[in-house]
């Protein structure tokens, strides 16, 4: 071969490595951000790409989630919702409450209706089988809310034994009531204020309650007071928020936005604050 056609041929096949240089280079980089998408779960895609999170939750359980009778427009507040906001904020987009009944509500997550739950919810090891859940926030103990008037009747648990014991339906109270007041007949209702109207009408002998969403009721109820001295075994209450399985990324950060607000105690004071305004909105409504 001359050196002509020689030079030629070199030329040629440089060009072809510089082709493929390139190409490698691109299918490189195609396969690098296809793995950077692929480390995000298809919940936070979602968000991201639609520039908000849809939280689901169940008003009707103050301080936790309750609707604001001040405003003409149906607004959800509460401890959770404050939650729920700063989760928001954290990953830069916009907040959509979804409100239904507790009976939905996880359901709803299974089938991506929502993109996570914040309501009040035990992460119970059946729940934890079909879905995750984060760290918990705010625990508290299980309580039996009773007329003032039966203070002498209820000194222990066994005293409830038999009893007409009213729960907000599909809960861990009703789980609780069910399984460690026994002989007793459970009245589940979709909400906490229809339990307190079944006590106080006479209807429950007891309503079961988380400490921190009875205390309001004892604030506007003068005729009732919590059961003292009666504990459950298993009767300590933690609130998570849930996730669908595989969301690890999201996880991760409502993990750290739960941790800062604890730290912080703005927990505490949203505690504070909704019990306070859940009474006020009582007066309101009635």
């Amino acid at each position: 071969m001359n050196k002509k056609l020689w030079g030629k041929a070199a030329l040629a096949a440089a060009a072809i490595a510089g082709v493929m240089l390139f190409a490698g280079c691109g299918g490189s980089g195609e396969k690098k951000d296809s793995g950077a998408a692929a480390q995000q779960s298809k919940v936070m895609q979602k968000i991201k790409e639609s520039g908000k999170i849809v939280v689901g939750t169940a008003s009707g359980y103050p301080p936790y989630e309750f609707i604001d009778a001040s405003k003409s427009e149906k607004t959800v507040i509460g401890i959770d919702m404050e939650l729920a906001k700063a989760l928001a904020d954290k990953l830069g987009v916009k907040l959509e409450i979804q409100d239904m009944n507790f009976q939905s509500l996880l359901s709803s997550l299974a089938s991506g209706k929502v993109d996570i739950a914040i309501s009040g919810i035990n992460p119970t090891d059946e729940r934890r089988k079909t879905m995750d859940f984060s760290d918990v926030y705010l625990p508290t103990e299980q309580m039996i809310l009773i007329r003032k008037a039966d203070a002498d009747k209820y000194k222990s648990l066994e005293d409830f034994y038999g009893k007409n014991i009213a729960v907000q339906k599909s809960t861990t109270q009703e789980i609780l009531a069910n399984a460690e007041i026994k002989d007793a007949k459970i009245v589940g209702l979709a909400h906490v204020p229809e339990a307190v109207l079944e006590l106080k009408h006479g209807k429950a002998d007891g309503v079961v309650v988380e400490g921190i969403c009875g205390k309001q009721y004892l604030v506007y109820n003068d005729d009732l007071m919590f059961a003292e001295g009666v504990h459950f075994k298993n009767g300590t209450k933690n609130s998570a928020a849930a996730l669908q399985k595989g969301s690890e990324d999201l996880l991760k950060a409502i993990n750290e936005v739960i941790k800062e607000n604890t730290d912080n105690g703005n927990f505490k004071k949203w505690e504070e604050e909704y019990i306070q305004k859940s009474v006020d909105n009582a007066k309101m409504q009635g």
